[in-house]
């Protein structure tokens, strides 16, 4: 007799962000390179992220200026092919870049704004990473008394656990260094802040698998989006009434005694996830025999009134290898 093989789960419905699967997003936040970008993308990713920084300007009077705390954070935008960094800093004075890197000319492009002085075109330093790993990028500017130059930025000492950055007024043969701006920075905590929706996904599947086997209807139904899809076997898409009826336990003699989801990957599209992976169960006939069996699911979990809960829901059973 054919049995209910429960469980699970469904299709993404927003298939066309996978176009975009390297920009920022809830679990990755800083985006992602693409691999199909120029090999160079990687020059700045140790410094993807956020990191705590100390920044120090010199004055006129050729001192150095009281350090200043300073947030800076860099990312993949433009679908993991450039960079964007933006600095935040305790005075109010925020900056940022976009970093591209031109195949053509072998180098780096990096276009600056600034809170402090708008303007309707963008300077641009251009540059390159070095062999003993700094990148170093220029940009002409004369000195104060007009001898011809450039200005000079440098991050050096690039790891994963921060670098350091300066600035400095070179002349056009760089015997004539002067130092302007040095900034220390650590890099923060780069774990996930998306543990705690994973973890309340996986708490959602468990409680649906716990009221499948009480047999718990409202329960399950709770599971769900008010305008929850399933897509079992051989049965046409089911919907409100006819989703809730699927699942009514039927008083026939079997039971469902074991369930249980392993997840292989959860990610996050904003107020949509999708979830892949197995299942298994145990169901106990009328006359006692126990059936097992066993399957691969796709969801799509939506939020809702502020629970992650299924949208889309698809399964379908693995054959059991027979014995020779």
């Amino acid at each position: 007799m054919k049995t209910k093989q429960l469980f699970f789960f469904a299709l993404f419905p927003i298939l066309a962000l996978s176009q975009y699967d390297f920009e920022p997003s809830m679990e990755h936040p800083f985006g992602l390179p693409n691999p199909e970008a120029p090999k160079e993308v990687l020059d700045f990713a140790p410094l993807i992220g956020e990191c705590n920084c100390v920044s120090q300007a010199r004055n006129p009077d050729q001192t150095w200026a009281k350090p200043q705390d300073m947030l800076w954070r860099f990312k993949y935008i433009m679908n993991g092919t450039a960079i964007q960094d933006e600095t935040l800093k305790a005075d109010g004075n925020h900056s940022g870049s976009i970093r591209q890197f031109i195949p053509d000319s072998t180098r780096w492009y990096v276009h600056y704004y600034s809170n402090r002085g708008p303007t309707p075109v963008l300077p641009a330093w251009e540059g390159n990473k070095k062999e003993d790993g700094n990148i170093i990028l220029y940009r002409p500017q004369k000195a104060p008394n007009g001898t011809e130059g450039f200005y000079k930025i440098i991050f050096s000492e690039i790891t994963e656990k921060g670098f350091k950055w300066s600035g400095q007024w070179v002349n056009s043969d760089e015997t004539i260094v002067y130092p302007t701006w040095k900034i220390d920075c650590t890099k923060k905590s780069t774990s996930k802040p998306n543990t705690p929706e994973k973890e309340a996904i996986v708490a959602a599947a468990n409680t649906f698998s716990k009221a499948v086997m009480d047999g718990n209807i409202e329960e399950i139904m709770a599971g769900y989006t008010k305008d929850a899809r399933i897509f079992p076997n051989n049965l046409k898409i089911l919907s409100g009434d006819e989703l809730k009826n699927y699942w009514t336990p039927r008083n026939n003699g079997y039971k469902t005694i074991h369930h249980k989801i392993t997840p292989m990957e959860i990610k996050f599209f904003g107020n949509y996830a999708h979830d892949y992976g197995h299942y298994e169960g145990k169901t106990q006939r009328p006359d006692g025999t126990i059936g097992e069996w066993q399957g691969k699911y796709v969801v799509i979990w939506k939020k809702e009134e502020g629970q992650w809960k299924m949208y889309l829901d698809i399964w379908n059973a693995i054959q059991p290898k027979s014995e020779s």
